[in-house]
């Protein structure tokens, strides 16, 4: 069980849960511009693509966004485990950014607009093609960055829940 937080803390934890909610509602309404969680999002993404090389081609295209979920639900995993419901609410914040993220590349699959890293192969026009979903790229997008408004409100819910309680 986690300790129990300080006052001074419980008001920084507050804070830092008000912040990324006003932030979450900026970020997920200005989907074309840069965020600097994506200065985060995109070496991981690139090395999701290494780790997950040895799975064949449609395996490594799709681990860029496979590491870009699984380190942050990682964080959440550790975090709960530790009892500290606070952390892991800001780590599921993460997730729910990175749907945002994802979705922007998704949208993207047809127009291939977006800069690539070394200028390679656009993972997700690659894997639409493949899946024979190409022409579904904006409505898979839509109903991912629905997903990450879904998941923004419960981390930051979730957030608000835990210093709610008098016993964190």
């Amino acid at each position: 069980m986690a300790a129990r937080l300080s006052p001074s803390e419980r008001r920084w934890r507050g804070g830092l849960t008000a912040l990324l909610a006003v932030y979450g509602l900026w970020c997920g309404l200005t989907p074309g511009r840069f965020h600097w969680p994506d200065a985060l999002d995109l070496p991981i993404h690139e090395t999701g693509h290494l780790l997950f090389a040895w799975g064949g081609e449609v395996l490594a295209a799709l681990g860029g966004t496979i590491l870009q979920f699984l380190l942050p639900l990682a964080f959440v995993a550790y975090f709960w485990r530790r009892a500290d419901r606070h952390a892991a609410s800001v780590a599921l914040w993460w997730v729910g950014q990175n749907c945002w993220n994802v979705a922007r590349y998704i949208a993207d699959a047809r127009a291939e607009e977006l800069p690539l890293v070394g200028g390679g192969e656009h993972d997700w026009a690659f894997l639409l093609a493949e899946w024979g979903a190409l022409a579904r790229d904006q409505v898979i997008a839509r109903d991912v960055r629905f997903i990450g408004w879904v998941i923004i409100g419960a981390a930051t819910w979730w957030g608000w829940r835990s210093l709610a309680r008098p016993d964190r």
